[in-house]
């Protein structure tokens, strides 16, 4: 254990250490820079066509090597976009050097125990995925909680464009009066269209921001209107109805699958946790498993089952509305 705890720390103050002396190498890389660009100036005595590079900038990690290295990998926009859904304050590089520090650090632990690198580094696997599962989660909290204000945004947008307001005022109204996440996501909307981008654009947008059917359903009857004209208060009245229903029955699928849903925790979880009790009460029993040849082969066995009966579970509970 106290060799665990030496090299988790002398890890940490390396990674520390790399992440300060990139942070001053950058640093006087910019300053030096700018003590050029000020001789240049000087010389030429004034700037005759000043241009301005206005190209949004994203910064995926801290750290200006990683930062050039996700910025070439396609993954990473998908991951900051994934990050951005889940309303977390986290850079793509910082997500993805958590999870291999975890990694890392729970596949040495495993190692020392068991001494199989192979079961060790797979082993380590389940613990990394920890940052991607608390990402999901707040994910799907973050799209339930949108769902769950929609309806009543909805009507304050129904209130505003009978009270002859126009649909981008409107929408300025939603993200004036919505909390977080509505309130937010409308605002960026209603930005978007203010700075000229076209309505069809903006709405597309947000569809990409929050990728759920109900926000699907009001940008395709509000395009629609655009094309063919009509009624767009009676529209989305219907609407709101709509989403009331379809999240009405959404609960009622929940709650009527739950014990399915705790059904497929238990199958899986449960193996895990009895093989970690049997190793703490009679570990040199247990260990049989992945210090003989046929135990590794019914590890990997029970993790594909575990995995495929687990996956089978999930897609009969897991009813689309």
């Amino acid at each position: 254990m106290l060799l665990i705890i030496v090299v988790f720390i002398a890890v940490f103050l390396i990674t520390v250490l790399v992440i300060a002396a990139s942070g001053v190498g950058a640093s006087e890389r910019v300053k030096q820079t700018m003590a050029r660009l000020e001789v240049l100036l000087a010389a030429q005595g004034a700037v005759k066509d000043e241009s301005l590079d206005i190209q949004k900038q994203e910064l995926l990690s801290a750290i200006p090597v990683f930062n050039r290295i996700l910025l070439q990998m396609e993954i990473a926009p998908k991951l900051r976009r994934l990050l951005y859904q889940a309303g977390v304050a986290w850079t793509p590089g910082g997500f993805l050097l958590i999870s291999v520090t975890i990694w890392a650090f729970s596949a040495y632990v495993a190692y020392l125990r068991t001494g199989t690198m192979l079961f060790s580094l797979l082993l380590g696997v389940i613990p990394a995925c920890g940052p991607l599962a608390y990402v999901a989660r707040m994910r799907a909290r973050r799209f339930l909680k949108f769902e769950e204000g929609l309806p009543p945004a909805l009507d304050l947008m129904v209130s505003g464009l009978r009270g002859g307001h126009s649909l981008p005022a409107a929408m300025g109204l939603i993200a004036r009066e919505s909390p977080a996440p509505i309130g937010p996501e409308f605002r960026i909307c209603f930005d978007e269209q203010n700075y000229g981008v076209e309505m069809r654009a903006a709405l597309e947008s947000l569809a990409v921001r929050v990728p759920i059917q109900d926000v699907r359903i009001i940008i395709t009857a509000i395009l629609i209107q655009k094309e063919t004209g009509g009624n767009l208060a009676e529209v989305l009245e219907k609407c709101s109805h709509v989403i009331r229903e379809r999240f009405r029955l959404k609960k009622e699928i929940r709650v009527k699958t739950a014990q399915g849903r705790l059904t497929g925790w238990i199958l899986s979880v449960l193996p895990v946790g009895l093989g970690t009790v049997l190793y703490l009460l009679r570990p040199d029993i247990i260990s049989l498993l992945w210090t003989r040849p046929l135990g590794v082969k019914m590890l990997y066995t029970g993790a594909v089952m575990i995995t495929i009966g687990s996956l089978i579970i999930r897609k009969i509970v897991r009813i689309r509305v």
